[in-house]
């Protein structure tokens, strides 16, 4: 479950940035995630958790804001919306898409205190 290295990655950022933020506890933690990044985000979640137990974010709210995907679509020429790899253009039905967006994780919004 590549979920828990990830959750341990926001971790490291939280516990770098205090040490030159200054601060001791992070309350909220909010993260973009695209659809077609790959994450399981139930498994986020539990790893989440599991790896802020007895650390500067235990107890944290965790908020998730789902990306959707998006793609070029070489067949109508034109960006189309896609939920998941592998899916046909729902414009044309063609399967010659290039992702643009949505791959990506990244932490937003820190709160801290």
């Amino acid at each position: 479950m590549h979920e828990m290295a990830l959750c341990e990655s926001i971790l490291d950022v939280m516990e770098t940035e205090a040490k030159t933020q200054s601060y001791s506890r992070v309350k909220r933690v909010r993260l973009e995630i695209g659809a077609l990044s790959g994450v399981e985000i139930s498994a986020l979640r539990f790893g989440f958790d599991a790896v802020t137990r007895g650390s500067i974010a235990d107890g944290a709210t965790l908020d998730i804001d789902e990306k959707p995907g998006e793609a070029w679509c070489f067949d109508c020429d034109k960006p189309v919306k896609v939920n998941a790899r592998f899916d046909p253009c729902p414009s044309c039905g063609g399967y010659r898409l290039q992702v643009t967006d949505g791959e990506e994780m990244r932490i937003k919004e820190l709160e801290v205190g």
